[in-house]
């Protein structure tokens, strides 16, 4: 599943094209979306919020999430029908795999800017409230909880905690006030080495705990097992990562 930073690099790559202000031609797709109501549309911005891609109409919203296995690609297609396909004068945006949806609103009246890790309007102080606020959530279930930190995914969820050396079937409430704050800035430092790897194309170079068997720091085997709410994978050190519970 896509992390907020590969959405970052989507919606970078679709303005540099300057589609802003730019009418749909044609929309194509196996969407169950109505897709006439895009067409003949002019596109206010593209944005991202967390997970989510956002193509933004005056008064309505186009929202694409990649789910697990979502792609796009950009002027070219593949063999396989795109799930939508947004056809303008110069350029064409095809997405696959994903779910689409339209929203009645504009997206300044849906999205809570501050809560996104990779906004410019972050805002750690009400991230750390959220965190204060559920204090029975295990702290892997805390980074993947897309009210708190919309953006971060597995791979944010596992080397956070490698970093600042939290278990993570840790319950928040026991965390301590710095461990909690150490929490908040490093899942917003980390997307943005993710962001700078990702570009590199150097992502999985520099994981240190991610699909990892050994622990740098201890050289001892890591746990790798599939726990909180979603079973996602988690690796992690029983050494070096304490357990707060």
């Amino acid at each position: 599943m896509p992390e907020g930073p590969s959405i970052v690099i989507l919606r970078e790559l679709i303005e540099e094209l300057n589609l802003e202000n730019s009418v749909i031609r044609l929309v194509e797709g196996n969407t169950k979306i109505d897709k006439e109501r895009l067409t003949d549309q002019k596109v206010i911005a593209f944005k991202s919020w967390g997970k989510h891609f956002l193509v933004c109409f005056e008064d309505f919203t186009l929202r694409i999430h990649f789910m697990l296995f979502g792609s796009y690609l950009i002027n070219e297609r593949k063999k396989t029908p795109p799930r939508l396909s947004l056809v303008f004068d110069d350029a064409e945006l095809n997405f696959y795999a994903c779910s689409v949806a339209v929203l009645d609103q504009s997206a300044n009246e849906i999205y809570d800017w501050t809560g996104d890790i990779m906004s410019d309007s972050w805002n750690a102080a009400k991230a750390l409230k959220k965190l204060k606020g559920a204090p029975k959530m295990l702290a892997c279930d805390a980074l993947l909880d897309q009210n708190i930190f919309a953006g971060s995914g597995n791979i944010i969820k596992n080397e956070v905690l490698f970093r600042i050396m939290v278990h993570p079937l840790s319950i928040i409430g026991e965390l301590p006030e710095a461990k909690l704050k150490e929490m908040v800035k490093e899942t917003r430092n980390y997307s943005f080495d993710f962001l700078h790897w990702k570009k590199e194309f150097t992502l999985k170079k520099h994981w240190l705990a991610h699909t990892k068997k050994m622990c740098p720091r201890c050289l001892i085997p890591f746990h790798k097992e599939y726990l909180g709410k979603s079973k996602r994978r988690s690796y992690y050190c029983e050494n070096c990562q304490k357990r707060y519970d």
